[in-house]
């Protein structure tokens, strides 16, 4: 029986603009993630993906709901003071954009062997730098990029800079938010890939947040589908591409370019209205097994 490593349940979260207006980003969400799966969360921009990741990672402090990991409560100040070794060091984040998230004033080796550093953590490698170059080599860079600063960096290689820091920690969760966005499409294909790889390797469970659907198909073994938001759809990869159930999955996937020219002209988009979200429903998970209709508590319609 798998094990269930996050367990998210009625997460809201909102934010203030003014002193009497905030908006709601996240509304109500609840989903699980079994220990070994890839889990892709979709959506447009501003459907709540994000504020999602960063509130499992304790960046953001939810308005409402509570946050299983590993059966602690990170939501709960004291669950988080009693375990906060264990929540840093088994949990990492790799951001959207790698220019912001790593020091640049740091080389590639420092960048790697400070969280081992900070958490105390003996290298099994020996020594934190031999450490770096070993977690930089399974992201396909050698040795010679550890006396280099970000700016020296292409786009696609500090992105790999960052997966190395995160994988430093050996750690049993990665959350990953649009970690290819902003990179070419080329380069894209070699960190999926290597994603790919990496959690084949180590088997960690993984988080993986973006908005292009084709990826998340080739990567995620469940999909979880995100409108204004709210948890609108979730089912495996496979099933929710072939079988799409909410007219917002069907909006996305009909969005999707096609590589035929004659094909691509004769697409006709689906429509579909956000006044059509329900406040109250039962939505129903797709089952791994026979794609029969189960029910998730809790989780809005």
């Amino acid at each position: 029986m798998s094990e269930t490593i996050l367990d998210v349940q009625h997460l809201t979260h909102q934010f203030r603009l003014t002193k009497h207006t905030t908006i709601r980003a996240v509304d109500d969400v609840s989903f699980q993630l079994q220990r070994g799966e890839i889990f892709g969360l979709v959506g447009e921009s501003g459907s709540g993906k994000s504020t999602v990741a960063r509130c499992i990672m304790n960046l953001y402090r939810p308005a409402g709901g509570r946050i299983f990991y590993r059966g602690v409560n990170v939501c709960d100040p004291k669950q988080y003071r009693m375990h906060k070794n264990m929540l840093q060091t088994t949990r990492q984040m790799i951001f959207q954009d790698s220019t912001s998230s790593l020091n640049q004033r740091m080389t590639v080796a420092d960048i790697i062997m400070e969280p081992m550093a900070i958490n105390h953590i003996a290298p099994p490698g020996g020594s934190l730098r031999a450490e770096a170059e070993r977690q930089l080599h399974d992201v396909g860079m050698d040795a010679s990029y550890l006396n280099k600063y970000p700016p020296e960096l292409s786009g696609g290689m500090r992105q790999r800079v960052a997966i190395a820091r995160a994988l430093s920690m050996e750690p049993d969760f990665i959350v990953a938010d649009e970690p290819i966005a902003s990179l070419d499409v080329s380069i894209q294909a070699q960190i999926i890939n290597l994603f790919k790889h990496l959690q084949a390797e180590h088997g960690f469970t993984f988080l993986f947040i973006a908005h292009d659907l084709a990826v998340v198909k080739y990567l995620c073994d469940r999909v979880g589908v995100m409108c204004h938001g709210k948890l609108v759809e979730i089912a495996p990869a496979a099933e929710l591409f072939a079988h799409p159930a909410h007219p917002y999955t069907k909006l996305l996937l009909s969005a999707v370019p096609i590589p035929d020219p004659r094909l691509e002209r004769a697409r006709v988009l689906q429509t579909f209205d956000p006044s059509d979200l329900q406040d109250t429903g039962e939505m129903r998970e797709i089952c791994r097994d026979h794609f029969a209709r189960m029910p998730v508590e809790g989780v809005p319609h």
